[in-house]
């Protein structure tokens, strides 16, 4: 029998969660609990810690942990969480999703292994021994840009078949790929947008949702626009699908999570810290992305 989560409950906007932290770089525990709380009284329909848009390649084992466990408990079971819990070192994605599940996350999302740009072969392997080892639903996590290795629908279909993998975060770029996932794969298997300015077209090829970054700084829009989507109000979700188009541009200015955490600060929802080699955004981009935040009405 197939291990995944409730029938229904991986779908909608599910929030790639920022890791708010001091200007020294610690993790300020506070503004997490807030976000939390604030993301499921705007409707957000899921939560992802610690993962590309947390800011997991800087912070530590033990770090990625604490945070899992904090959003665990915060939810409190209100919403699923989903933790980022990849690597680019298999054993280590072993331990990072075992101490994801030991704190309490209802699924783990691991994304493809970077630098090492292993072949298709590897990464099957890869993803195998990880759900062979890990007694977690397991959503594979697929961005080229990011990781210069590119999981291929036909490996996906293979991974499928693997009774702990139950979905994918499709981000390579071409919505496309949604289609080609959906015809090799189960019915049952998940397909998430991780591209927030083609979601539109990923709900289209058979996509349920998407790990949002926008759904940082609008969660109520971005959870409507599923929510219209998936009731069928296709009409409804395209006009709102127009109004986020560019937010989702200058959210992505400069590298993800810079935009987004900058936005956040001036909407007084974190302090402004990041972790080198992560900068504060550039001046330049500050009057554009403060006048689509008065734009939506968040400052």
């Amino acid at each position: 029998m197939k291990l995944t989560l409730d029938d229904g409950s991986l779908r909608g906007s599910i929030v790639a969660l920022v890791t708010p932290m001091e200007d020294t770089g610690a993790v300020d525990w506070k503004s997490l609990d807030a976000l939390v709380d604030w993301h499921i009284e705007e409707g957000t329909h899921g939560i992802v810690p610690v993962g590309t848009t947390g800011e997991s390649a800087t912070l530590t084992a033990t770090e990625q942990a604490a945070v899992i466990a904090a959003v665990v408990n915060r939810v409190d079971g209100r919403v699923p969480v989903i933790a980022g819990t990849g690597a680019n070192s298999t054993q280590q994605a072993i331990a990072l999703s075992h101490a994801g599940r030991a704190a309490g996350a209802d699924a783990c999302l691991i994304v493809t292994p970077y630098y090492n740009k292993p072949p298709q072969e590897g990464l099957y392997r890869h993803y195998c021994t990880i759900a062979d080892q890990v007694d977690s639903p397991i959503l594979l996590y697929n961005v080229p840009s990011r990781t210069a290795c590119d999981l291929l629908a036909p490996t996906v279909a293979r991974l499928a078949q693997h009774e702990r993998i139950v979905g994918i975060k499709e981000a390579c770029g071409t919505p496309e790929r949604v289609l080609e996932i959906k015809q090799r794969v189960d019915e049952k298997f998940v397909v998430l947008s991780g591209e927030d300015a083609q979601t539109m077209t990923m709900l289209q090829y058979g996509a349920v949702g998407t790990i949002s970054v926008t759904a940082n700084v609008v969660p109520n829009l971005m959870s409507k626009f599923c929510e219209s989507y998936l009731s069928g109000n296709h009409a409804d979700a395209n006009e709102l699908d127009q109004l986020l188009q560019p937010l989702h541009e200058v959210l992505f200015l400069q590298t993800n999570p810079i935009p987004a955490k900058w936005a956040l600060h001036v909407m007084n929802r974190i302090p402004s810290g990041l972790r080198l080699p992560l900068v504060p955004l550039a001046e330049e981009y500050h009057a554009t992305i403060r006048n689509q935040l008065v734009q939506f009405k968040a400052l």
